[in-house]
Protein backbone atom coordinates (compact mmCIF):
# COMPACT_ATOMS: atom_id res chain seq x y z
CA UNK A 1 0.00 0.00 0.00
CA UNK A 2 2.82 2.38 0.78
CA UNK A 3 3.86 2.05 -2.87
CA UNK A 4 0.38 2.78 -4.22
CA UNK A 5 0.59 6.00 -6.27
CA UNK A 6 -2.81 7.09 -4.95
CA UNK A 7 -1.17 7.74 -1.60
CA UNK A 8 2.16 9.12 -2.80
CA UNK A 9 1.58 12.58 -1.33
CA UNK A 10 0.50 11.19 2.03
CA UNK A 11 3.47 8.85 2.02
CA UNK A 12 5.76 11.86 1.56
CA UNK A 13 4.07 13.61 4.48
CA UNK A 14 3.74 10.86 7.07
CA UNK A 15 6.21 8.22 5.88
CA UNK A 16 5.51 4.72 4.58
CA UNK A 17 5.20 3.18 8.04
CA UNK A 18 2.23 5.38 8.91
CA UNK A 19 0.54 4.65 5.59
CA UNK A 20 1.09 0.94 6.19
CA UNK A 21 -0.59 1.25 9.59
CA UNK A 22 -3.58 2.96 7.98
CA UNK A 23 -3.78 0.21 5.39
CA UNK A 24 -3.90 -2.43 8.13
CA UNK A 25 -6.40 -0.51 10.23
CA UNK A 26 -10.03 -1.43 10.64
CA UNK A 27 -12.17 1.66 11.11
CA UNK A 28 -15.85 1.88 11.99
CA UNK A 29 -17.80 5.08 11.40
CA UNK A 30 -21.10 5.24 13.24
CA UNK A 31 -23.40 7.86 11.75
CA UNK A 32 -22.93 8.84 8.11
CA UNK A 33 -24.44 12.29 8.07
CA UNK A 34 -22.84 15.69 7.78
CA UNK A 35 -19.86 14.71 9.94
CA UNK A 36 -19.40 10.98 9.46
CA UNK A 37 -19.63 10.95 5.67
CA UNK A 38 -16.75 13.42 5.34
CA UNK A 39 -14.63 11.65 7.93
CA UNK A 40 -15.12 8.35 6.11
CA UNK A 41 -14.10 9.76 2.74
CA UNK A 42 -11.03 11.49 4.15
CA UNK A 43 -9.86 8.21 5.68
CA UNK A 44 -10.45 6.18 2.53
CA UNK A 45 -8.51 8.81 0.58
CA UNK A 46 -5.76 8.35 3.18
CA UNK A 47 -5.36 4.63 2.63
CA UNK A 48 -7.45 3.02 5.38
CA UNK A 49 -7.78 -0.59 4.32
CA UNK A 50 -10.99 -1.70 6.02
CA UNK A 51 -14.01 0.44 6.85
CA UNK A 52 -17.42 -0.36 8.29
CA UNK A 53 -20.07 2.27 7.58
CA UNK A 54 -23.03 2.21 9.95
CA UNK A 55 -26.27 4.12 9.43
CA UNK A 56 -29.86 2.91 9.04
CA UNK A 57 -31.11 6.13 7.50
CA UNK A 58 -32.06 6.93 3.93
CA UNK A 59 -31.16 10.08 2.05
CA UNK A 60 -33.52 13.03 2.36
CA UNK A 61 -33.45 16.08 0.11
CA UNK A 62 -32.58 18.14 3.21
CA UNK A 63 -29.34 16.15 3.52
CA UNK A 64 -27.93 17.48 0.25
CA UNK A 65 -26.63 20.70 1.80
CA UNK A 66 -24.09 18.91 4.01
CA UNK A 67 -23.89 15.14 3.56
CA UNK A 68 -21.28 13.91 1.12
CA UNK A 69 -23.18 11.03 -0.46
CA UNK A 70 -26.48 12.91 -0.76
CA UNK A 71 -27.49 14.24 -4.18
CA UNK A 72 -30.76 15.21 -5.79
CA UNK A 73 -30.66 11.91 -7.69
CA UNK A 74 -30.40 9.44 -4.82
CA UNK A 75 -33.06 10.66 -2.41
CA UNK A 76 -34.65 7.68 -0.67
CA UNK A 77 -31.60 5.43 -1.05
CA UNK A 78 -29.61 4.07 1.88
CA UNK A 79 -26.89 6.40 3.16
CA UNK A 80 -24.52 3.53 3.97
CA UNK A 81 -24.61 1.86 0.56
CA UNK A 82 -24.55 5.13 -1.36
CA UNK A 83 -21.47 6.25 0.53
CA UNK A 84 -19.79 2.86 0.10
CA UNK A 85 -20.37 3.02 -3.66
CA UNK A 86 -18.71 6.43 -3.80
CA UNK A 87 -15.75 5.38 -1.66
CA UNK A 88 -15.12 2.25 -3.72
CA UNK A 89 -14.10 4.47 -6.64
CA UNK A 90 -11.51 6.27 -4.51
CA UNK A 91 -9.63 3.27 -3.19
CA UNK A 92 -10.60 -0.06 -4.77
CA UNK A 93 -8.36 -1.90 -2.30
CA UNK A 94 -10.32 -0.69 0.71
CA UNK A 95 -12.69 -3.33 2.10
CA UNK A 96 -15.99 -1.54 2.61
CA UNK A 97 -18.77 -2.93 4.77
CA UNK A 98 -21.94 -0.81 4.66
CA UNK A 99 -24.34 -1.68 7.49
CA UNK A 100 -27.92 -0.44 7.19
CA UNK A 101 -28.65 -0.63 10.87
CA UNK A 102 -29.11 1.83 13.70
CA UNK A 103 -26.62 1.55 16.54
CA UNK A 104 -28.53 1.35 19.82
CA UNK A 105 -28.36 -0.83 22.95
CA UNK A 106 -30.62 -3.43 21.33
CA UNK A 107 -28.31 -3.84 18.32
CA UNK A 108 -24.98 -3.18 20.02
CA UNK A 109 -24.10 -6.86 20.42
CA UNK A 110 -24.12 -7.29 16.64
CA UNK A 111 -21.04 -5.05 16.40
CA UNK A 112 -17.66 -6.47 17.40
CA UNK A 113 -16.22 -3.18 18.59
CA UNK A 114 -13.07 -4.89 19.82
CA UNK A 115 -12.35 -5.88 16.22
CA UNK A 116 -11.84 -2.26 15.17
CA UNK A 117 -8.66 -0.27 15.58
CA UNK A 118 -10.58 3.00 15.45
CA UNK A 119 -14.19 3.83 16.21
CA UNK A 120 -15.56 7.20 15.10
CA UNK A 121 -18.70 8.31 16.89
CA UNK A 122 -20.76 10.60 14.68
CA UNK A 123 -24.13 9.66 16.16
CA UNK A 124 -26.85 12.23 16.83
CA UNK A 125 -28.90 10.29 19.38
CA UNK A 126 -27.59 11.05 22.87
CA UNK A 127 -28.52 7.70 24.42
CA UNK A 128 -27.02 5.74 21.53
CA UNK A 129 -23.95 7.96 21.53
CA UNK A 130 -23.28 7.33 25.21
CA UNK A 131 -23.81 3.60 24.78
CA UNK A 132 -21.34 3.46 21.87
CA UNK A 133 -18.74 5.41 23.84
CA UNK A 134 -19.04 3.07 26.82
CA UNK A 135 -18.86 -0.10 24.76
CA UNK A 136 -16.08 1.04 22.43
CA UNK A 137 -13.93 2.09 25.37
CA UNK A 138 -14.59 -1.20 27.17
CA UNK A 139 -13.66 -3.11 24.01
CA UNK A 140 -10.29 -1.37 23.77
CA UNK A 141 -10.88 0.43 20.48
CA UNK A 142 -9.37 3.87 19.97
CA UNK A 143 -12.36 6.20 20.06
CA UNK A 144 -12.77 9.66 18.60
CA UNK A 145 -16.13 11.39 18.99
CA UNK A 146 -17.94 14.31 17.44
CA UNK A 147 -20.02 16.56 19.62
CA UNK A 148 -22.59 19.06 18.33
CA UNK A 149 -21.89 20.43 14.85
CA UNK A 150 -25.29 22.02 14.28
CA UNK A 151 -25.98 25.64 15.06
CA UNK A 152 -22.45 26.76 14.15
CA UNK A 153 -21.05 29.09 11.49
CA UNK A 154 -17.45 29.87 12.46
CA UNK A 155 -15.07 27.00 11.60
CA UNK A 156 -12.21 28.67 13.46
CA UNK A 157 -14.00 27.94 16.74
CA UNK A 158 -13.78 24.16 16.26
CA UNK A 159 -11.48 22.42 18.73
CA UNK A 160 -10.30 19.04 19.98
CA UNK A 161 -10.14 18.31 23.69
CA UNK A 162 -10.66 15.59 26.23
CA UNK A 163 -14.38 15.04 26.63
CA UNK A 164 -13.95 16.23 30.21
CA UNK A 165 -12.37 19.52 29.08
CA UNK A 166 -14.95 20.49 26.47
CA UNK A 167 -16.63 23.81 27.16
CA UNK A 168 -19.61 25.65 25.75
CA UNK A 169 -21.08 22.67 23.86
CA UNK A 170 -24.53 21.63 25.12
CA UNK A 171 -24.27 18.15 23.61
CA UNK A 172 -20.88 17.53 25.21
CA UNK A 173 -22.28 18.64 28.56
CA UNK A 174 -25.11 16.11 28.31
CA UNK A 175 -22.70 13.38 27.23
CA UNK A 176 -20.39 14.10 30.16
CA UNK A 177 -23.29 13.91 32.57
CA UNK A 178 -24.50 10.64 31.08
CA UNK A 179 -21.02 9.12 31.28
CA UNK A 180 -20.63 10.15 34.91
CA UNK A 181 -24.00 8.64 35.77
CA UNK A 182 -22.80 5.35 34.29
CA UNK A 183 -19.53 5.41 36.21
CA UNK A 184 -17.32 6.02 33.19
CA UNK A 185 -13.79 6.91 34.27
CA UNK A 186 -12.09 6.78 30.88
CA UNK A 187 -11.20 9.49 28.43
CA UNK A 188 -11.24 10.16 24.70
CA UNK A 189 -10.72 13.11 22.34
CA UNK A 190 -13.84 14.97 21.29
CA UNK A 191 -14.31 17.42 18.44
CA UNK A 192 -16.52 20.31 19.49
CA UNK A 193 -17.22 24.01 19.13
CA UNK A 194 -18.19 26.44 21.88
CA UNK A 195 -19.89 28.72 19.37
CA UNK A 196 -23.54 29.47 20.10
CA UNK A 197 -25.71 31.40 17.68
CA UNK A 198 -29.49 31.86 17.90
CA UNK A 199 -31.49 30.07 15.19
CA UNK A 200 -32.58 32.36 12.37
CA UNK A 201 -35.86 30.50 11.88
CA UNK A 202 -38.30 28.29 13.73
CA UNK A 203 -37.08 24.80 14.57
CA UNK A 204 -40.56 23.44 13.81
CA UNK A 205 -40.09 22.05 10.31
CA UNK A 206 -42.99 19.57 10.32
CA UNK A 207 -40.77 16.50 10.46
CA UNK A 208 -42.85 13.35 10.60
CA UNK A 209 -45.99 15.06 9.27
CA UNK A 210 -47.52 15.12 5.81
CA UNK A 211 -45.45 18.26 5.16
CA UNK A 212 -42.17 16.51 5.92
CA UNK A 213 -39.58 16.36 3.13
CA UNK A 214 -38.23 12.99 4.29
CA UNK A 215 -38.76 9.79 2.29
CA UNK A 216 -41.67 7.56 3.25
CA UNK A 217 -39.56 4.46 3.76
CA UNK A 218 -36.41 3.03 5.29
CA UNK A 219 -33.94 0.54 3.77
CA UNK A 220 -35.83 -2.28 5.50
CA UNK A 221 -39.08 -1.33 3.81
CA UNK A 222 -42.34 -0.04 5.21
CA UNK A 223 -43.32 3.48 6.12
CA UNK A 224 -41.59 3.93 9.43
CA UNK A 225 -39.08 6.57 8.35
CA UNK A 226 -41.42 9.48 9.03
CA UNK A 227 -42.20 7.99 12.43
CA UNK A 228 -38.48 7.99 13.26
CA UNK A 229 -38.12 11.50 11.91
CA UNK A 230 -40.99 12.68 14.09
CA UNK A 231 -39.11 11.65 17.24
CA UNK A 232 -36.68 14.52 16.72
CA UNK A 233 -37.74 17.19 19.19
CA UNK A 234 -35.71 19.95 17.56
CA UNK A 235 -34.22 20.30 14.10
CA UNK A 236 -31.17 22.56 14.26
CA UNK A 237 -29.74 24.39 11.31
CA UNK A 238 -26.39 23.20 9.97
CA UNK A 239 -23.88 24.10 7.27
CA UNK A 240 -21.48 21.95 5.29
CA UNK A 241 -18.36 24.00 6.03
CA UNK A 242 -18.87 23.20 9.72
CA UNK A 243 -19.98 19.57 9.57
CA UNK A 244 -17.28 18.72 7.03
CA UNK A 245 -14.63 20.37 9.19
CA UNK A 246 -15.77 18.30 12.17
CA UNK A 247 -15.35 15.22 9.99
CA UNK A 248 -11.90 16.30 8.85
CA UNK A 249 -10.85 16.84 12.46
CA UNK A 250 -11.87 13.26 13.23
CA UNK A 251 -9.97 11.91 10.23
CA UNK A 252 -6.98 13.99 11.25
CA UNK A 253 -6.99 12.42 14.70
CA UNK A 254 -6.75 8.98 13.10
CA UNK A 255 -3.87 10.05 10.84
CA UNK A 256 -1.98 11.68 13.68
CA UNK A 257 -2.43 8.59 15.81
CA UNK A 258 -1.14 6.36 13.01
CA UNK A 259 1.90 8.58 12.53
CA UNK A 260 2.66 8.52 16.25
CA UNK A 261 2.39 4.76 16.29
CA UNK A 262 4.69 4.52 13.30
CA UNK A 263 7.23 6.74 15.02
CA UNK A 264 7.04 4.69 18.20
CA UNK A 265 5.85 7.70 20.16
CA UNK A 266 3.68 7.22 23.24
CA UNK A 267 -0.02 7.40 22.51
CA UNK A 268 -1.96 9.68 24.87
Amino acid sequence: MAGNPIFQRLDLLTGPAAVAILQRSRVAVFGLGGVGSWAAEALVRSGVGDMTLVDNDVICITNVNRQLQATTRNVGKAKATELADRLADLNPRCRLNPVQKVYEPDTADSFDLGGFDYVLDCIDSISNKIDLILRAHAAGATLFASMGAAGKLDPTRIKVASIWDTQGCPLARIVRRGLRERGFAGDFPAVYSPEVIPPAASTNVACGTHKCFCPEFTPTGGGEHKDWCATKKIINGSAVHITATFGMFLAGLVLQDARERAAGLPIA
